[in-house]
């Protein structure tokens, strides 16, 4: 069965014919796997949270966020990382390459805040109000989005409201969670819809059902280049929006971390959490990252998607879903993510 959505792929998004298949089998890891459920207002916190605004200065530039969190002496909270996805994805998980709001990182936010746990989220360099001019596509690497975590992880373990710092990254983020958890020395990390293989891999899997194998052959050509360090030129006009020559520093500097190799690096306590429902990242990835790290808890949430909403089987309900934010974030990640963020 395919349907047409918004791909998205590292920095870009275009419309594709994307297949939806049977979720692979329950993996030889311990995993818990939960159902959907019907979405309930959780419990409100003990003390009000309120949402604030925070920057963090990097790089000559500035980074903007919002914080989610108690008021000053409300007593001590742990506060979560929220990182989110490739591409324009903002602090609340919106991208203008898709056509509206589906807010879901604003939604996980709001959702943990609930469970008593403060959050910050923010806006990547070069995306929404993170943008500066010192800061353009040729120069961005990934390295700088892992480091912006770090320095984020840094601010809020000498903020004397937080009593432990846990990074969450969804999508590419997983990956940057993993590298910046390290770097960092965060309390806890929780990857959401991560790759469990390398982005060339990824790659290969996305675009040969929309390539033609002369097309197919010129990407292989140019990700082989990009993977030996070297730019790549005579890029075909069908891949430049992908790699176009802006862009080729950033991509070379991401296919040098290998999801595996980056969460079996962790010693801090791992979360891994996949939707049966995401036709961008499967189950079996999820089951490769939880294979590279055998300390993790890996949970699979029955019928959340890509953007961790409950659409199941329902084709309508899954293109709907990335440009609407009509549908809650799924319950179970909620309660996977706060009761981890809560024992540790």
């Amino acid at each position: 069965m395919r349907i047409t959505l918004p791909l998205c792929t590292l920095l870009f998004c275009w419309t594709a014919n994307a297949a939806v298949s049977a979720a692979p089998a329950v993996p030889a890891v311990p995993t818990t796997r939960a159902a959907p459920a019907a979405p309930a207002m959780p419990a409100a916190p003990a003390v009000a949270f309120a949402a604030r605004e925070v920057t963090l200065d990097v790089g000559g530039g500035t980074l903007r966020g919002t914080e989610l969190a108690p008021e000053a002496g409300q007593g001590k909270v742990a506060v979560v990382l929220l990182h989110a996805g490739s591409g324009p994805t903002d602090r609340n998980g919106n991208s203008t390459a898709l056509p509206g709001a589906n807010d879901s990182l604003q939604m996980v936010a709001q959702a943990l805040a609930a469970r008593g746990i403060a959050s910050v989220r923010y806006d990547k360099r070069l995306i929404a109000a993170s943008k500066s001019p010192q800061w353009t596509e040729t120069d961005v690497r990934f390295d700088d989005y892992a480091n912006d975590a770090v320095a984020w992880i840094r601010q809020l373990r000498a903020d004397p409201r937080f009593a432990r710092v846990v990074m969450v990254g969804h999508s590419e983020g997983a990956l940057v969670a993993a590298v910046a958890c390290r770097r960092g020395a965060a309390d806890g990390c929780v990857e959401i819809a991560g790759a469990g293989r390398g982005i060339d891999e990824l790659l290969d899997e996305q675009l040969k059902p929309h390539l033609t194998p002369a097309l197919f052959e010129q990407h292989a050509r140019i990700v082989k280049s990009l993977k030996d360090g070297k730019l790549a030129d005579g890029v075909p006009p069908e891949l430049m929006m992908l790699y176009r020559p802006s862009v080729q520093p950033y991509l070379i500097s991401t296919l040098r971390h290998e999801p595996r190799a980056a969460i079996a690096a962790l010693t801090m306590p791992v979360l891994i959490v996949q939707g049966t429902s995401d036709i961008q990242v499967k189950v079996t990835d999820a089951q490769a990252l939880a294979a590279a790290q055998p300390a993790a808890k890996l949970v699979i949430v029955e019928g959340m998607n890509h953007v961790l909403k409950i659409v199941g089987d329902d084709q309508a309900l899954q293109v709907k879903s990335y440009g609407s934010n009509e549908l809650p974030v799924a319950p179970a990640l909620i309660d996977a993510v706060a009761t981890f963020v809560q024992a540790l």
